[in-house]
């Protein structure tokens, strides 16, 4: 998973980052409230971390934001040295999904984050998935649109797959090259934009069919469900 930390001590900020690279998780740590929400606007993951106590704002003013700007349930743990009940409270009703206090076992910190991934993705072990006239089996690799079977290739089964489980979610290109063609972030190709092109036209993914892949100036794409009445498609 890719995990944005928020924790301006950078020696407790190493420390984690070090636990989740161990088991396999790709960390990046942001000191202050500002530069946190910029870089969870501006970059896709999985899964945010927030300490309570930062300079310039408080976690939960982050948690906040993130939650009216973002609009996909992105897994939200709080990690503090802040743990009355009364603090447990508040961070929950303002949106986070579990909250641990410090300093934090490395192995139940790992256990709670890979708990709240598989929460957030429910249908990853079902072997049929239905999105609106769509109907994936992930046992096959094959998609059907209202019942007829359409003509992708692996890697367009792979994309259209991982879009569809991340509704909402805007997916930069860096990411998509992640975790679709499992190619570094760095890699600087127009692989992503000719296929998703082509995954517009193959899926026909327009209002009366309820979905529309949405292009994020600069920043990549997000797969939006979409009422029968809008008119455009961009």
């Amino acid at each position: 998973m890719r995990i944005a930390l928020l924790e301006d001590q950078q020696e407790q900020a190493q420390h984690i980052q070090s636990i989740l690279s161990e088991y396999g998780h790709d960390c990046d740590s942001f000191p202050t409230g500002q530069s946190f929400i910029s870089a969870a606007l501006h970059r896709s993951y999985d899964l945010m971390i927030l300490d309570w106590q930062i300079p310039d704002m408080t976690g939960i003013d982050v948690l906040k934001s993130i939650r009216a700007q973002i609009n996909w349930p992105i897994p939200v743990v709080f990690l503090t040295q802040r743990d009355s009940e009364a603090d447990i409270v508040e961070a929950l009703d303002a949106g986070a999904d579990d909250f641990i206090a410090k300093p934090a076992r490395a192995a139940e910190l790992v256990a709670r984050i890979n708990a709240l991934a598989r929460r957030a993705n429910p249908d990853s072990e079902k072997e049929v998935l239905v999105y609106g006239p769509f109907e994936v089996n992930t046992q096959h690799r094959t998609i059907a649109l209202h019942g007829e079977e359409l003509t992708l290739t692996d890697k367009d089964f792979d994309l259209t797959l991982f879009l569809f489980q991340n509704q909402g979610r805007l997916l930069t290109r860096e990411v998509l090259l992640e975790r679709v063609w499992g190619l570094a972030r760095d890699i600087n190709t127009r692989t992503v934009d000719t296929h998703m092109s082509r995954l517009r036209r193959r899926l026909g993914l327009n209002p009366e069919n309820g979905f529309r892949i949405k292009t994020i100036y600069q920043r990549g794409y997000r797969l939006e469900a979409m009422k029968a009445e809008a008119t455009t498609e961009e």
